[in-house]
């Protein structure tokens, strides 16, 4: 299926299937009408030699200098080429692909005042798979993401390296291998490429999506904690949840009475105790406030990603060029820096949930640290260390990045979002929550065996979506009889985590919210 953008439709989902899955992308011809009609306009004002802020005037402090017709184009090469500043590690290839896809989608909408020709090179490069390596550092989110940005019209320009058919290459060699050419950038062309908030976006809805499916992750892992541990389920009762009315806190209790629906293990009451601790009585309003903050990034980050977000902006039907802020990112950035912390609670309750399985003081009978032979064996005894560390590093990364800001462009650029560290951090936070989860699944997964190893028939009493969990997970690890090398281990379960296969083998029984 093609992606078809005309700066206005495109979703979440869309901009997933074009940056994991290669689908490719076209232009609407609605969205080619508009983009000729701004260029059009761009055209006439050059021809008239009117002073416009980054056509005929340099950029940031030299707004006031004044830019003959005749070095125009010389001036979006330059503005390209020193922009150029991002430095560190390059971004996943498919962070890339997904800015890639926002800047075509906000040229798509007809008020940045470039050629259909270049637009259509871009998305072309794009569907040809030529991926400009983007080094992480160097954007303050304001005016927009310029160094990575530019490092991506460097290579439509046929300059830098790109990431070509499972290589590093120049980018030229790369057109001419794909049957391209470069672009020779115009008037307003290179300000129209670097300017914008794109990079952020594009790393945040990446981080987005994951944590959705982690909603998912921690109710199956939850799910199976009780089930090991004899949860009470009538702390998911819906009367309880109605009468706060906290959306996402109702939904999440009726997950979690659709896991453990019937369940003889986690019953709907138990004779032996009246309430269950906070890690798993409060589940549903843990995992729902982050569910609902998800959901309010889900909004903000659908706008964005339909956003014009360059400067200036063309509206040739008023006959007007605007200078403004929308290259501003701080409506993402305070979306990122939500984000992050909705998913480090999803961590932190996770966490707590394997302390209590791990320990026998609060284990309702299990082993001390989920093994048999225990001092011999350690068990899972650092498996939760590693889980405390990575919650804990979160706090550190937790840290707003939207808070800060630090003047630029000579103090012509006075208040800047870190948008892009927002993002940047909230992908740290994911990788690390996906870790501890993937822990939770597999100290679930050896406490609900060793049940049935002490006559409790622990797997035999799994209802049909926690078994589903726990035979998804046996496909891929063993219990442990005695001490193993671990860290593999626990690779498996951060696996089956990020490719989303232990939600995708439970919903094959029931449909998670």
């Amino acid at each position: 299926m093609t992606i078809r953008i005309d700066g206005h439709n495109l979703t979440v989902e869309d901009v997933i299937r074009v940056c994991r899955y290669g689908e490719k992308v076209e232009l609407t011809e609605g969205a080619k009408i508009d983009i000729n009609r701004a260029r059009d306009y761009v055209e006439d004002k050059l021809a008239k030699d009117a002073v416009i802020y980054g056509l005929t005037t340099g950029f940031g402090r030299f707004a006031s200098v004044r830019i003959s017709q005749e070095e125009t184009a010389q001036l979006q090469k330059n503005l390209i080429m020193s922009h150029t500043c991002a430095m560190g590690d390059p971004y996943p290839e498919h962070y890339v692909r997904a800015a890639m896809l926002l800047r075509c989608n906000a040229l798509a909408s007809g008020y940045s005042g470039i050629r259909l020709s270049t637009v259509q090179t871009l998305v072309d490069m794009l569907n040809a798979d030529i991926i400009p390596v983007v080094p992480e550092k160097g954007s303050v989110g304001s005016s927009g993401d310029l160094a990575p940005l530019s490092c991506i019209a460097l290579g439509l320009i046929g300059l830098g390296k790109v990431r070509y058919k499972g290589s590093v290459v120049e980018a030229a060699e790369a057109f001419a291998d794909a049957g391209l050419e470069p672009v020779e950038l115009a008037a307003k062309e290179g300000l129209a490429l670097n300017n914008g908030t794109q990079m952020m976006t594009a790393v945040g809805v990446n981080v987005l999506y994951d944590a959705m499916q982690l909603l998912k992750t921690a109710d199956i892992a939850a799910a199976l904690t009780g089930e090991a541990l004899h949860a009470i389920r009538k702390a998911y009762d819906p009367k309880v949840h109605d009468i706060r009315g906290q959306k996402g806190q109702i939904t999440e209790a009726a997950n979690m009475r659709d896991l453990l629906d019937g369940s003889e293990n986690a019953k709907w009451l138990h004779e032996r105790k009246v309430q269950d601790p906070y890690s798993q009585r409060c589940m549903p309003q843990i995992h729902g406030a982050s569910r609902d903050a998800i959901g309010y990034v889900y909004e903000k980050v659908s706008i964005e990603i339909n956003a014009v977000t360059d400067n200036p902006l063309v509206f040739a039907v008023s006959d007007e060029v605007i200078s403004g802020g929308n290259f501003h990112g701080q409506p993402m950035a305070l979306a990122f820096d939500f984000l992050k912390i909705a998913i480090s609670e999803l961590a932190n309750v996770s966490e707590r949930r394997t302390e209590r399985l791990v320990n026998s003081q609060l284990s309702e009978g299990l082993p001390a640290f989920l093994v048999k032979n225990g001092g011999l064996n350690s068990g899972y005894m650092i498996a939760q260390y590693a889980a405390a560390s990575m919650v804990s590093e979160n706090k550190v990364y937790d840290h707003p990045a939207s808070v800060d800001s630090i003047p630029t462009s000579a103090n012509q650029e006075d208040h800047v979002s870190m948008g892009t560290t927002s993002a940047r951090t909230a992908a740290l936070v994911l990788d690390n929550a996906q870790k501890v989860l993937g822990i939770e699944l597999s100290a679930a997964a050896q406490a609900i065996w060793l049940r049935q190893e002490q006559g409790e028939h622990g797997i035999d009493n799994l209802v049909p979506a926690t078994r589903a969990a726990y035979d998804h997970i046996r496909t891929i690890a063993d219990p442990i009889e005695e001490d193993i090398i671990m860290q593999p281990e626990l690779a498996k379960f951060d696996k089956i985590v990020k490719d989303f296969s232990i939600n995708e083998a439970v919903e094959k029984i029931i449909k998670l919210r």
